[in-house]
């Protein structure tokens, strides 16, 4: 379905956006990975990914808090590749904090990492996809697009601004065979969730167990964390050509959040 296409998924050294890069490796999709880590675990997972797919991956270690770094990850792949066809801006990061002890620095952090990030990206790779008159563009955001919690001021206001940026980029390039959506997951088990656990426990007063099951998995009528798996099924659908009327639009996984 992919075959030959070129995708850059970012913080895909792990939890969704590893997810959706072997999804994507799964469709012939060439994949440029981008994240931190170990550098031996990292490349135990790029040519994991290429002997099992056949595909060819690439890694690229861009700090995209930098916008000029951003644009050098897409310059990058396009120098490997020959194009960026598929750009998923997936990298982010969480603090969790009452608004009045919310520290500066994580405000710039997550605002830079989570949103900032995926304007760059896409601002680098849009021309190149306006060229070829196809691309996608996929937005990881969060059920925090759409509905708000406590103590995630940073984190709320950076997924609301990935809904509006979304938007934006689908009105723009919708004559050029270009789409551009938002993934919403709610809770999905990876290291990200599992490490603001402890901070919303301390926030909340609270214990950790209590944060799982009163107050994240309250949040999902199915009671069950959505999977990696399943937001990966939901990414490659949407950059296949059967997904090509669909743009602009926020694609809840979220086991019924938003609903309520």
């Amino acid at each position: 379905m992919l075959k030959g296409k070129t995708a850059v998924v970012t913080g895909s050294t792990s939890g969704i956006g590893l997810a959706i890069a072997k999804g994507l490796a799964g469709e012939g999709c060439n994949i440029v990975l981008n994240g931190f880590g170990d550098a031996g675990e990292i490349e135990k997972l790029r040519a994991g990914i290429e002997a099992e797919h056949g595909v060819k991956v690439a890694y690229n270690a861009a700090d995209l808090t930098k916008g000029s770094e951003c644009a050098a990850l897409i310059k990058f792949a396009e120098d490997t590749f020959g194009s960026v066809d598929v750009l998923v801006n997936n990298a982010g990061v969480q603090h969790v904090a009452p608004i009045e002890e919310f520290p500066a620095d994580k405000w710039d952090l997550i605002i830079a990492l989570n949103l900032s990030a995926a304007f760059h990206a896409t601002r680098a790779a849009v021309p190149g996809m306006k060229a070829r008159k196809w691309g996608r563009i996929i937005n990881t955001a969060s059920a925090h697009a759409l509905v708000a919690s406590p103590f995630k001021s940073a984190y709320v206001a950076a997924k609301h601004g990935i809904a509006g940026l979304t938007k934006t980029v689908a009105l723009e390039t919708a004559t050029f065979g270009i789409t551009c959506n938002a993934i919403c997951p709610g809770y999905v088990w990876t290291p990200l969730v599992e490490k603001q656990i402890p901070d919303t426990a301390k926030a909340r007063g609270m214990t950790e167990e209590q944060v799982k099951h009163d107050v994240i998995l309250a949040a999902q009528p199915t009671k069950e964390f959505i999977t990696v798996e399943e937001v990966a099924a939901l990414a490659v659908f949407l950059a296949s050509d059967a997904a090509r009327s669909i743009t602009g639009s926020m694609q809840q996984i979220d086991g019924g959040w938003v609903a309520e």
